[in-house]
């Protein structure tokens, strides 16, 4: 098989580099092969076996540092755990990738399904959706997720309290984010504040046959005040202002919506989860940066304490 030349750079050739020359025997290159099958090989005169199957020839070096730092690759960063950069900025870590501290089901158990290649995977954990364990306020969430094929799963913000209203889940308590595995924009699909606001795209990344499972992607959610941003895989995608959401049933260009609730008088504060809607779905990178309170942080503060306490008294 002839190897294929991956690039050949003017900045890089301006560094001392030529060209790098990788090859896979099972002839299944991916550009969007993860860098650490890159980070196993090593330069040598001769070509020689390494990582996943790849040979190299010619290549030093410099040429490799190159190529990851051109590439936008992690290079050896970690999956759940924060940079020095990140804690600097003030990002917290909400999930290790080893256990379930911090998290408990929406009824305050122990999930039924354990920790899973690093990620935590809500389908099956005995309620509707995993919580982490402190009511939070205006933030910034960021994290990475993969759907299994069919998956209908959601991240929620603001769920307070947790202890459901008659005839109806604990999600009603909340403000879903989507995240299924269907191909359009509308009010239920990828990146919609669910039923409320739409996505302007679809920008979950797509496999090599245009399929949306088993695909990792990036999602930045901001709630500051009424409030609410998405950003999917970089794209922002959603920017919805609660406050102008004022009769149930209705968004603020008069078409109906399923939740009897004038959100302008949704809580600004709440458990964030992630919703097991019958499939599997994979989080991890669970990162949370927390903003300044804004002019209600008094109230804020407030229903903090009430939803805590009344999350308490759902368990009992």
């Amino acid at each position: 098989m002839k190897p294929k030349t991956l690039f050949q750079n003017p900045i890089l050739a301006s560094a001392g580099c030529t060209a790098v020359i990788l090859r896979r025997s099972d002839s299944s290159y991916s550009p969007y092969t993860p860098s650490s099958s890159l980070l196993a090989c090593r330069p040598f005169a001769r070509p020689r076996a390494c990582g996943a199957g790849y040979e190299t020839a010619s290549t030093t070096w410099p040429l490799l540092a190159a190529f990851l730092l051109l590439t936008g690759a992690r290079g050896s960063a970690e999956d759940n755990t924060l940079s020095e950069a990140e804690k600097k900025d003030g990002w917290i870590l909400l999930f290790d990738g080893k256990t379930h501290k911090g998290w408990k089901t929406s009824g305050l158990k122990e999930s039924k399904t354990p920790v899973e290649d690093g990620c935590i995977n809500p389908h099956g954990c005995g309620d509707y959706m995993m919580i982490y364990e402190k009511p939070l306020s205006n933030f910034i969430l960021s994290l990475d997720f993969k759907i299994s094929p069919n998956c209908n799963s959601g991240i929620f913000v603001r769920t307070s309290s947790l202890t459901p209203l008659p005839k109806r889940d604990v999600g009603y308590n909340g403000l879903e984010i989507a995240v299924d595995d269907t191909p359009a924009n509308g009010y239920t699909d990828t990146g919609a504040v669910y039923d409320l606001s739409k996505p302007s795209k679809n920008a979950m990344r797509l496999g090599s046959k245009g399929e949306r499972h088993g695909q990792w992607n990036h999602i930045e959610i901001r709630c500051d005040g009424s409030r609410i941003t998405v950003k999917l895989n970089g794209e922002p995608v959603n920017d919805v202002d609660l406050s102008k959401f004022t009769t149930p049933n209705r968004r603020p260009d008069g078409t109906a919506h399923k939740f009897d609730i004038a959100y302008k008088d949704h809580p600004l504060v709440g458990y964030i989860g992630l919703q097991d809607h019958g499939q599997p779905c994979w989080y991890k990178n669970i990162k949370l940066k927390p903003l300044a309170d804004g002019p209600d942080a008094s109230k804020a503060g407030a229903a903090a304490t009430s939803a805590s306490k009344s999350g308490a008294s759902a368990a009992k």
